[in-house]
């Protein structure tokens, strides 16, 4: 079964800060794509977070040291955490559109080696990858993420309008006239 790592750790500083606090709707921009991912049959679900995460139910969390360290150390602490050979569905806390039919899509298409989203002609996480690419995916460096291993990786497309990550206070506006009652 899959496990799921959510990347939550970001500084946010093109949004000043706590932007996974910040409130879309009703809740924590964070809790619009965790509260998503309870409903899908993952075998454990790992948040690798800063001290500042909104709580995330249902959700293991692991911080991220030191708290400032790249996306790339994110990946790789998340894989620490899972630990096991077990294909792993990565996802970023601010993306809040993407919804669950996207995350099931992504899992019924998973043939064991990776399947990733298309925005465009752009792949991209949510991704799901197995086991055979942890030693890449622990080896990435920077703030880059996984979108190199994903060029050629089958796909399952996502609507540009549910594909918004949020980074500024503008996308955080965009993600709040986009959402639909029952996200609220």
């Amino acid at each position: 079964m899959t496990a799921l790592i959510l990347l939550a750790a970001g500084r946010g500083s093109r949004f000043g800060g706590g932007k996974l606090s910040a409130r879309l709707g009703e809740k924590p921009l964070a809790r619009h794509v965790s509260d998503r991912l309870l409903d899908l049959p993952l075998s454990r679900r790992i948040t690798v977070c800063s001290a500042s995460t909104p709580d995330l139910p249902g959700f293991e969390r692991v911080l991220l040291e030191p708290a400032d360290a790249p996306l790339s150390r994110s990946i790789a602490v998340g894989l620490a955490a899972i630990g096991e050979a077990t294909p792993v569905l990565i996802a970023l806390a601010d993306m809040p559109l993407v919804p669950f039919a996207h995350f099931a899509a992504l899992t019924a298409a998973f043939d064991g080696n990776m399947v990733a989203t298309k925005v465009g002609s752009v792949a991209m996480v949510p991704a799901i990858f197995g086991a055979n690419h942890f030693e890449t995916l622990k080896n990435l460096v920077g703030d880059r993420g996984a979108g190199a291993l994903l060029r050629d990786a089958p796909w399952v497309e996502l609507h540009p309008s549910l594909a918004i990550d949020v980074d500024t206070a503008d996308d955080l506006a965009l993600a709040e006239r986009a959402l639909e009652p029952d996200d609220i």
